[in-house]
């Protein structure tokens, strides 16, 4: 009894404090604010629908990852689909049709922004001399038409515009002929053996791409070739998960098997990609010949520690997505190698060197080197792991078969950390409806004094969490 009498006295107590936190903010402070802040952000910050990455306090400085002026968009997360996002989630949370608006506006953004090759240029320019000289669907006249699989650009877009467009429930006809277009452009520039390349503009020529299994090439130059890269068989910065993600929503979306079919295409090119004894792991981009192969200066042909790990998880995520075993198969070997391949200090090389499996790495010259003493830093050469935890996930799939899809998420319980980060967001926004933070442009050089400036990732995570508990306190 005295047990019981003491656990309800806590219990009590913990409320009443939880309470006079949550008094901090109400619900319909926050909602006030959120609607500052989207009003500001579409008023002031947005180029017809578009955002980029970073602005000055007084919006006369702007960037994505390159410098921008004021008719310019960045899809390129935190970009544009970043945003587009932020404004969905707010509307599925609080049923605001204003946030919907928002939604709609920022998606009819990147219809503007799509080229004729399907997907999107990491900028989209809304000025009408620069729009005559790329190849929009809308309003273009010019020949640059690339699409890019890197850096989540094209994929991100894709994914916004999927959501957007079930939530409209397919009426708005620019955005689900946008989707459509974009979906099948994406299917026809995947190579034969499932691949899909950085960047593309046109289907690849069968002939030109044969099915082959990966090899270790007899010679290998180690010098930077500046070849051409951009066709390549392409797994850096997660290129290949970030396109079967988008091929696996569009299946879930629509139920067009091509899409999935398209996703385990690309598994099984994995699977081809997986490098023979003694390193079965991966390379960040192979050629037509299924060998490693040179990208940027900094990136030689070489087995790596970094995109190995992301293979992996792809290939769950696929055998979780179709339950075919013969994903999990490539994994053992893969993480008994890597674990051999770790340094004395317990961190994984980027770069491995085929077939002696010595670490590589680069002065700031550019040269290869075995050791780390002069390396540029711009680029992570040596980085930590998660070989644990891809190990547990492997063997929790092994034992307990495919996890089954996720459910719509209900609102999450209303806690202290949803209480103080809302009332933070609110606290911390302007008399315009601005977050403004110190900061640095990527312009800026390291010694320049950091200015007080906009995030778009900034406004994104805010808004998640004002609507965050606005949703929790309504539960």
């Amino acid at each position: 009894m005295m047990y019981r009498s003491l656990a309800t006295l806590l219990c009590a107590c913990q409320v009443c404090v939880f309470a006079h936190a949550a008094e901090a903010l109400t619900v319909s402070e926050a909602s006030a604010a959120l609607q500052r802040a989207v009003a500001f952000f579409r008023g002031s910050v947005s180029t017809q629908g578009g955002y980029l990455w970073k602005y000055s306090e007084d919006l006369s400085l702007r960037e994505g990852e390159g410098r921008a002026d004021a008719a310019t968009a960045w899809v390129q997360p935190p970009g544009t689909p970043t945003i587009g996002n932020a404004y969905l989630t707010a509307f599925e949370r609080t049923k605001e049709n204003y946030l919907l608006d928002a939604a709609v506006e920022t998606g009819h953004a990147l219809v503007k922004g799509q080229l004729q090759s399907g997907g999107w240029d990491y900028r989209i320019e809304f000025a009408p001399d620069k729009r005559a000289k790329v190849a929009y669907r809308v309003g273009g006249g010019g020949t640059k038409n690339i699409s890019t699989l890197d850096d989540n650009t094209t994929q991100s877009a894709v994914r916004f515009l999927m959501r957007l467009d079930k939530a409209l429930g397919e009426k708005d006809a620019a955005i689900h002929e946008s989707v459509s277009y974009a979906l099948e452009k994406l299917l026809q520039a995947q190579y034969p053996n499932g691949a899909w390349p950085q960047r593309f503009n046109e289907p690849p020529d069968p002939a030109m791409y044969p099915v082959l299994k990966a090899a270790y090439p007899e010679t290998w130059s180690r010098t930077f070739p500046n070849i051409d890269y951009k066709t390549f068989y392409t797994l850096n910065d997660n290129t290949l998960a970030d396109t079967i993600a988008t091929m696996l929503d569009a299946h879930r979306a629509y139920g067009d098997a091509r899409y999935v079919d398209a996703a385990k295409k690309a598994g099984d090119f994995l699977i081809l990609a997986q490098m023979p004894h003694p390193q079965p792991a991966w390379a960040q981009q192979y050629d037509a010949d299924m060998h490693p192969a040179w990208a940027r200066k900094f990136e030689p042909p070489a087995i790596t520690g970094g995109e190995s790990q992301g293979a992996m998880r792809i290939l769950l995520s696929l055998y979780h997505a179709t339950g075919e075993e013969r994903f999990l198969e490539p994994i053992p070997r893969a993480l008994a190698y890597l674990k051999s391949s770790l340094r004395p200090d317990g961190k994984i090389a980027r770069f491995y060197e085929l077939q002696t499996n010595k670490p590589l790495y680069f002065t700031k010259d550019y040269v290869i080197a075995y050791d780390d003493s002069d390396m540029p830093t711009h680029y992570s050469f040596v980085g930590g792991h998660d070989l644990a935890t891809i190990e547990k996930s492997h063997e929790t799939a092994r034992r307990k078969g495919p996890r089954p899809p996720a459910k719509n998420m209900k609102a999450p319980k209303l806690t202290r950390n949803i209480v103080e980060d809302a009332r933070k967001a609110a606290a911390t926004l302007d008399e315009r409806g601005a977050w403004v933070e110190q900061g640095k442009f990527l312009a800026q050089k390291p010694e320049e004094a950091p200015l007080r400036l906009i995030s778009s990732a900034t406004f994104a995570r805010n808004v998640d969490a004002l609507t965050t508990f606005i949703a929790a306190s309504q539960r």
